[in-house]
């Protein structure tokens, strides 16, 4: 492996101690849940209501946690912030009210391994993003480590130990799929390119395996659940492909090579209605289409932009466009055309090497790894900023939940609550 990788992916600071809270804020009205990856729908889309009627002048503190290192993002359900972290050999998982910052119940447990030799300036993880759901939340750990706790009181409901079966040493993130609810189960991804991969559904009240897909080593991607031809399907990405299977039984119903010499398959799959839209860094952004002709399925690729490759961004789609950030010329922001992969703008570049990608009714947010909080109007003919901030204590790489005025927010040092005045 070449070094080059680690330096791509970024370098984060360890922190071992916790940080009081700094300041508290009554809530108004409960905060809307936001409870899995990119939010209620898993495709960046921020409800209406949680939208701010104007955007604010400034972001100031409101609280302040300090929960360790990692890439996972915060999540909202029932009034709490849900947060996984890692002081190593530890993982934690952290509950926090979302109105004065107070930490109601802490987890750890441990989750010591050695990682990729040449991804010696990443944090350790974790990468994958909890799920809330039924009064649960459920972690999938660096290490596979699979867990579902009491959101109410953290206690332990049950646990899958997969580390036995993923090799770390050749895994720049570990395991970093985030679990997904499809077909009332818990899908999850685990592997690693030595052990192949596998997608397991799950009985989310016991653990249980309700059916398991193996095939190769997966990517650092999270699937998702759509339904197409009238069929649900799990989408996801492995290191080599993009895979469809049946979200009811697990049978594969179609793939199609998406090869990287570095296995580095990081951008979550996007199903617009017609279209699959895929990236990564070395194949451009592609879009396929997915057809069933008797019992078989294929997918067809229709357009490939490869000026436009997207390495751990993941886009949003609107306005017949998509919306993200590409990492050509140090990064920068880009809307393609959906149905043809046209450029339709783009920003000069060196914007940054990562950014979470939002959509609101009426914007597009970029949240950068330098703290850059950006808002851009949406359907413009070129990028048409409205609002830019300033963000974060150190390097932000993970999704915010946008609150109102309010914003969550999670750097490399701790999760906030930021108040706009």
């Amino acid at each position: 492996m070449a070094a080059h990788r680690s330096i791509r992916l970024a370098a984060f600071l360890s922190f071992t101690v916790f940080m009081p809270v700094t300041a508290s804020m009554a809530a108004q009205t409960p905060a809307p849940d936001w409870p899995q990856w990119r939010g209620p729908s898993r495709d960046g889309s921020i409800p209406a209501a949680q939208v701010p009627a104007a955007w604010p002048e400034s972001y100031a503190p409101a609280w302040r946690v300090d929960i360790g290192e990692g890439f996972s993002s915060p999540i909202i359900a029932a009034g709490r912030v849900f947060v996984h972290s890692r002081r190593d050999p530890q993982e934690i998982v952290t509950a926090i009210d979302v109105a004065s910052g107070k930490v109601i119940w802490q987890q750890q447990y441990a989750a010591g391994y050695q990682k990729n030799q040449y991804a010696v300036k990443m944090a350790k993880g974790p990468n994958a993003t909890p799920l809330a759901a039924g009064g649960r939340v459920f972690t999938l750990g660096a290490t596979g480590m699979l867990v579902a706790w009491d959101a109410a009181t953290g206690k332990e409901i049950w646990r899958q130990d997969y580390s036995k079966q993923i090799d770390f040493s050749k895994l720049f993130c570990g395991t970093s799929a985030s679990p997904l609810l499809a077909q009332g189960r818990l899908i999850v991804q685990i592997g690693s390119d030595v052990h192949g991969g596998r997608v397991l559904a799950l009985d989310p009240a016991t653990g249980a395996t309700a059916w398991e897909w193996k095939g190769a080593g997966p990517g650092y991607a999270s699937p998702l659940v759509a339904t197409i031809g009238g069929v649900a399907q799990i989408v996801t990405l492995t290191n080599s492909s993009i895979v469809g299977l049946d979200a009811a039984k697990g049978a594969p119903l179609w793939s199609a090579p998406f090869t990287d010499e570095w296995h580095e398959n990081i951008v979550t799959p996007i199903w617009t209605g017609t279209h699959l839209i895929v990236s990564g860094t070395r194949q451009g952004t592609q879009a396929y289409t997915v057809a069933r002709t008797g019992a078989a399925w294929s997918a067809t690729r229709v357009w490939q932009a490869t000026a436009s490759s997207m390495y751990m961004s993941t886009p949003v789609v609107a306005d017949g466009a998509i919306y993200g950030l590409s990492d050509k010329r140090r990064g920068h922001f880009v809307a393609l055309d959906v149905a043809t992969g046209a450029v339709r703008w783009t920003t000069e570049g060196r914007e940054g090497e990562y950014a979470s990608v939002l959509l609101t009714p009426k914007h597009v947010i970029f949240l950068t790894n330098a703290n850059r909080f950006i808002v851009a109007r949406r359907g413009a003919a070129s990028f048409d900023v409205e609002k830019t901030y300033t963000v974060g204590q150190a390097e932000t790489w993970s999704v915010p939940v946008v609150l109102g005025r309010d914003l969550v927010l999670r750097d490399a040092t701790g999760v906030s609550r930021l108040s706009g005045r």
